[in-house]
């Protein structure tokens, strides 16, 4: 299997939407102001753009992984996970057990949303 780099976005809905409402100002990010950084290494390179992942609400970050990365079966606590690939293609399965025939290719351009404590791996 032909693994590429993907670089997704993370929409992350928080419990209540009045929390949407984090700043009066807007916000502007351009490609040159983005910090990845690595919590673990070798691992996704992450970049929050907006909001808190640490607090209930709204928060959007993007997330690059390397090519043949595998991110083993876990799921996410927090309420819907929404994601856009930005580039490259995402392979993603869902299940608590690492199965490379589940795994289905998102293109660049595909948006997905899963509801809370779905296993899933990448």
């Amino acid at each position: 299997m032909r693994v590429h780099k993907a670089c997704i976005v993370l929409l992350l809905t928080g419990i209540s939407v009045a929390t949407y409402a984090q700043s009066t100002q807007p916000i502007i990010k351009f490609p040159n102001d983005i910090e990845f950084k690595a919590p673990l290494s070798p691992g996704p390179q992450t970049a929050v753009l907006y909001g808190d992942p640490t607090k209930a609400g709204v928060y959007v970050q993007r997330t690059k992984f390397a090519p043949g990365l595998k991110v083993m079966p876990h799921w996410h606590p927090d309420e819907w996970r929404t994601a856009v690939v930005l580039s490259g293609t995402l392979y993603f399965g869902v299940g608590e057990q690492w199965d490379e025939r589940k795994l289905k290719a998102y293109p660049a351009g595909t948006f997905y949303s899963e509801p809370p404590k779905t296993p899933h791996y990448l």
